[in-house]
C-alpha cells in the first residue's frame, strides 16, 4: 500500500473548501480587529482533519453501500479500486476520528478563555456532531446522504458552523458580516457536493442514493446549481458593499462565480462536471484571498 494511495483518498483538491470557509470567520474576527493566532491555528487543523475525515468515510461508506461500482463515472476510489482495503480504510476512518476530537478539544481548551465554559461545552457538542456527521453521511443503516439530505449538512456545517464559529472562537460574538459569508461560503460548499452529484446521477440511481441532483434531474439540478452560485454571489457583494472594500475584490469575486455558473452551464455530460468541482472548490479559496487582500 503506497503513501500515494491514501493522499489520493484524501482529495486534496476537496481542502481548499474547508479551508476557505474557515478563513471566512477568521476574516470576520480580523475585521473586529481580533486575531488569536493559537486559536486561528487550531481551527484551521481541526477543519482540514475533519475534511479527510469526511473523505475517508465518504469512500469506506459508498464502497460499502455499492455506490462505488464499474459504472461510476467518478474517479476511481480508494476501496473501490482495490488501492486500500476496506479493513484499512475503516483504521484510518477512526484515527481521524480520533484526531478530529483531539484536535477540536484542544481548540476549545485555547478558545476557553475567550468564549467562557458554557460556550465551549455547547461548542463541544457540535463539534462531536461534526464528526458523527462527517461520518454518517455515507456510512450507517440509514446513511442520510443517501436520503438527499448531504446538501442541508454541507451548508450548516461548512456555512454556519465552520464561517461563524471561527468567527466566534476569536471574539466570542457573531457579526453580520458572519452571517453573509456563512450563507456566501455555504452556498459555494453545497455546489462542490452538487457538482459531484451531478456527476454520479447514474451510479447513485443505480445503487438507491438518492441525492438531490438524483431526484430533480439533471436539467434541474443544473438550475439548483445555478441559483446556489447567485446567492453566493449576491451574499458575497453585500459583505463587499458593506465594508467599502475595493472595487477589484467586486470584480474578481463576481467574475470566479459567474465563471463556475458558466462552466457548469456548458457541461452536458455527467463526467464533465468533474474537473469543476476543482475549480469551484479552488475559486472558494481564491474569494477568500481576495477579500483577505482588500482588508
Amino acid at each position: 500500500m503506497k503513501i500515494s494511495h491514501w493522499i489520493a483518498a484524501f482529495r486534496l483538491r476537496t481542502l481548499f473548501l474547508s479551508l476557505s470557509c474557515i478563513w471566512a470567520g477568521l476574516i470576520c474576527a480580523q475585521n473586529q480587529g481580533l486575531t488569536n493566532w493559537a486559536v486561528g491555528g487550531f481551527t484551521l487543523l481541526t477543519a482540514l482533519l475533519l475534511q479527510i475525515l469526511s473523505n475517508l468515510a465518504n469512500d469506506y461508506g459508498d464502497s460499502i453501500h455499492g455506490a462505488d461500482h464499474d459504472g461510476r463515472k467518478g474517479p476511481k476510489r480508494a476501496v473501490q479500486s482495490g488501492n486500500i482495503s476496506k479493513e484499512n480504510m475503516k483504521t484510518a476512518l477512526i484515527l481521524f476520528a480520533i484526531l478530529s476530537f483531539v484536535s477540536g478539544c484542544i481548540l476549545l481548551f485555547v478558545s476557553m478563555p475567550i468564549i467562557g465554559m458554557q460556550a465551549t461545552l455547547i461548542l463541544l457538542a457540535i463539534g462531536i456532531a461534526s464528526i458523527l456527521a462527517a461520518i454518517g453521511y455515507t456510512n450507517g443503516k440509514r446513511p442520510y446522504g443517501y436520503m438527499g439530505l448531504g446538501d442541508i449538512s454541507v451548508f450548516i456545517f461548512f456555512g454556519f458552523v465552520s464561517v461563524m464559529g471561527a468567527q466566534y472562537l476569536q471574539t466570542n460574538s457573531i457579526s453580520e458580516n458572519a452571517l453573509l459569508l456563512s450563507i456566501s461560503f455555504g452556498c459555494l460548499s453545497v455546489g462542490v457536493l452538487n457538482l459531484n452529484n451531478m456527476r454520479d446521477i447514474p451510479s447513485d440511481n443505480s445503487a438507491g442514493k438518492n441525492s438531490i441532483p438524483v431526484r430533480l434531474g439533471l436539467s434541474n439540478a443544473k438550475i439548483y446549481h445555478y441559483l446556489l452560485l447567485l446567492i453566493a454571489g449576491f451574499g458575497l457583494n453585500l459583505f463587499i458593499w458593506n465594508n467599502h472594500l475595493p472595487i477589484y475584490v467586486t470584480i474578481g469575486s463576481s467574475a470566479l462565480v459567474l465563471l463556475n455558473l458558466f462552466l457548469a452551464w456548458k457541461a452536458k455530460e455527467h463526467l464533465s462536471f468533474d474537473p469543476l468541482l476543482k475549480w469551484l472548490s479552488l475559486s472558494s479559496f481564491v474569494i477568500a484571498f481576495l477579500i483577505q487582500l482588500g482588508l
